[in-house]
């Protein structure tokens, strides 16, 4: 039998405990995103979570799943709910259906005009309790607060404000998107993302609510509709990112503060990233005489923005906890100045 020398145990005790730290996370964690694998925002959020392992000293292992890897991407509260999934990076207002909150919350239609107003009512004016109180019920545990970018609109003709909308057949999802352009004059169609080239190339429609300027104009949305408005005046969706309250609830104090922070430098990244490709793709489209960007003034922002509060207030009746949002919200924007 090999014997062993005391410094050889002590050497071989102490490679175990190293390969235990190093390999072995003391919490693994199954998220899902609601974005496809290979497009920008997968990529940053995959960064979020190597950032969090690193943060940890290995201590927490996320594996981040693409958009419908395990359940469809209105259905992962559900999942967290029953210990299928652990987390979700995600659109907020996927969640209407639960409660009309999430929409109000999620993508307040015509209420920002660039992504810090959003990011300072979350952090700074009520937004993150308020999400903390709605997702509670439903056994989900809120982070932190994101978004994308501020959505451009594509358009076939020139826009320079409310009066333009007025009978423009328009792309816009359903719900409150296509009610606050319905107010402000547009007839608003569905038609699926993947269909606004094709529709607005063959003339079905002559704009559309579609995504940021830069994926718009790498798409080629540009070349079919030369008439963008940039920046946009009408929605800016509410990303959060979330995890079961179980799954928290056992996480350690400096664990918790490590998802927190590393959540709100994915936030920074995140927006920061789209409006530098943002800022090239419209250095690109000025170039091109073909291509006339349009940038509505503040006054008719503010048009547009008192049209969809109407919306909003009908939204507020929805639910008690709609009613809270909608208060909280119209008190952050009068003091911001935003109404």
């Amino acid at each position: 039998m090999k014997k062993f020398t005391s410094k050889a145990i002590v050497t071989l005790v102490a490679a175990g405990l190293m390969s235990s730290t190093v390999f072995s996370a003391d919490f693994k964690f199954k998220f899902q995103s609601s974005d496809p694998a290979g497009v920008k925002n997968f990529e940053l959020q995959q960064d979020w979570a190597d950032r969090v392992e690193k943060m940890s000293g290995g201590r927490i292992d996320i594996d981040l799943l693409p958009t419908g890897a395990v359940v469809k991407h209105t259905e992962t509260m559900d999942a967290m709910k029953l210990g299928i999934l652990d987390g979700h990076i995600t659109s907020t207002s996927y969640f209407a259906g639960k409660d009309p909150a999430f929409a109000l919350l999620g993508g307040t239609v015509g209420a920002w005009s660039d992504t810090t107003q959003l990011l300072q009512f979350m952090n700074f004016g009520g937004g993150n309790e308020l999400m903390e109180e709605l997702y509670a019920p439903y056994g989900v545990q809120f982070i932190a607060a994101s978004t994308t970018g501020l959505e451009a609109f594509v358009s076939k003709v020139p826009l320079n404000g409310v009066a333009d909308l007025k009978g423009l057949k328009m792309r816009a999802p359903e719900g409150m998107v296509q009610k606050v352009f319905a107010a402000a004059g547009a007839s608003p169609v569905n038609l699926p993302g993947s269909e606004v080239f094709t529709g607005l190339s063959k003339g079905v429609i002559d704009a559309a609510d579609y995504t940021v300027f830069s994926t718009n104009h790498a798409q080629g949305m540009h070349d079919v509709a030369q008439h963008p408005v940039y920046p946009g005046f009408h929605s800016l969706p509410l990303i959060d990112i979330s995890m079961s309250s179980k799954k928290w609830n056992k996480l350690p104090e400096d664990l918790r503060e490590i998802l927190k922070v590393a959540s709100r430098d994915f936030s920074y990244n995140i927006t920061n990233e789209l409006k530098m490709a943002d800022a090239v793709a419209v250095s690109e489209a000025r170039a091109n005489p073909s291509i006339t960007i349009h940038d509505w003034s503040a006054e008719e922002r503010m048009k547009f923005r008192a049209i969809a509060k109407t919306e909003w207030e009908k939204a507020a009746k929805a639910s008690p906890s709609a009613e809270k949002a909608y208060k909280v919200l119209i008190e952050y924007m009068e003091t911001s100045g935003l109404l």
